[in-house]
């Protein structure tokens, strides 16, 4: 399933659902919205099982359909973490992998900054859905086919086979509709190019699978009624996902006319032993780099901060009011500013130092000023 764009270490439900396990330090969740799902899908699965097996009780049935959904979750897990490894061989932080109501979802803290990366990531999913679809597929030919396990192992391979191809189709947020985007943003090199055609894609697939359900209705098919609801569902989710990466790809819009130095403040470099309140007054508007003896810069004064300790103690160190400085908040002048947008959405900090080619601080932004001058554009 879609990989995308956002951890905690209880061993309980959190806001992302029941934590099962983790990889490489990326928690994976089981989502509420999933109980729901495997309700739905024994539900639906249970009287197909009958016909596919004559004899079969209604609730060996459903222990089939059951195991099935369990066996269908293993497989989209197996997709997620696909995307999962790839993601962090290629240095980019993985928030958490999700399995929900339609699926799974890897959620990536930061845009893949080339289109290789992204291609490479959203590819990894499907090619492990089709390996398992050529295992068990493997399988199935060797086995008689007739009973439980025979029909267990045949439609885990028909679902990952289906998941693998569905993945492929190329409309956002689908594998595919992420690996057409990164093929127009190679050729172009304008991402918003791709992810113009992979929105345009989600259109054209989600009619494409409105009218398989439609065709299933009437010609009376076995899995009708399981084919319109997983249709129905799958149509609406790539609508959401695709008009949400739409709007994500507009928030990425670096405002016309406007650089860099435009919205960054000039940068003063004082001891981080200075007093609080003489590190205000000379602030003076500008971002503050807090120095130690050794000249290893400690973090950027955090003026809110420092007003609040000022009030109580002026002659306390201004290293007690610093924001930190680290590589997530340090910004080259000559990065591109879908870059820097990215940054500065992706990382929890109110200022980022803006450094030149050399390694010198040349400003500071903060993340207000740059929100200002995205709402303006908007406007």
């Amino acid at each position: 399933m879609p990989s995308a764009a956002s951890t905690s270490s209880r061993p309980k439900s959190n806001d992302g659902g029941l934590l099962l396990f983790r990889v490489s330090g990326v928690p994976v969740l089981l989502s509420t919205s999933w109980w729901l799902g495997a309700a739905l899908i024994v539900l639906l699965y249970t009287p197909l099982v009958g016909r596919i097996l004559p004899g079969t009780g209604v609730w060996a049935s459903a222990v089939l359909a059951a195991v099935f959904t369990v066996l269908l979750a293993i497989s989209v897990l197996l997709h997620e973490l696909g995307h999962c490894i790839v993601a962090l061989r290629l240095g980019l932080p993985v928030r958490r992998v999700r399995l929900f109501l339609l699926g799974g979802l890897s959620e990536i803290s930061r845009t893949p900054p080339k289109p290789g990366q992204e291609g490479m990531i959203a590819a990894a999913g499907p090619a492990v859905s089709l390996l398992l679809a050529l295992v068990t597929g493997i399988a199935w030919f060797v086995l008689v086919p007739d009973g439980a396990i025979w029909l267990l192992v045949a439609q885990t391979c028909v679902a990952n086979l289906a998941v693998g191809l569905f993945n492929l189709l190329p409309g956002l947020p689908l594998d595919g509709g992420r690996m057409l985007r990164a093929l127009l943003w190679r050729i172009t090199g304008r991402r918003v190019a791709g992810t113009t055609a992979g929105v345009a894609g989600a259109g054209v697939v989600a009619v494409a699978l409105l009218g398989y359900a439609m065709a299933g209705l009437f010609t009376g098919a076995q899995d009708q009624w399981l084919r319109l609801g997983v249709c129905l569902l799958m149509a609406w989710f790539v609508i959401a996902g695709a008009v949400s990466e739409h709007q994500a790809e507009q928030r990425r819009r670096w405002p016309s006319g406007v650089k860099l130095a435009d919205l960054v403040k000039p940068v003063l470099q004082l001891p981080a032993e200075s007093p609080v309140g003489d590190a205000l007054v000379a602030a003076a508007g500008r971002g503050v780099v807090l120095v130690r003896a050794d000249g290893i810069a400690v973090g950027l004064l955090d003026q809110t901060a420092a007003e609040r300790l000022s009030t109580r103690a002026p002659n306390e160190p201004a290293e007690r009011a610093a924001e930190p400085v680290d590589p997530d908040t340090i910004l080259l002048d000559v990065e591109s500013p879908e870059a820097i947008i990215e940054r500065v959405q992706s990382v929890l900090a109110w200022q980022f130092l803006v450094i030149d080619e050399e390694g010198r601080p040349s400003g500071v932004l903060r993340r207000e000023d740059l929100r200002a001058a995205l709402r303006s554009r908007r406007a």
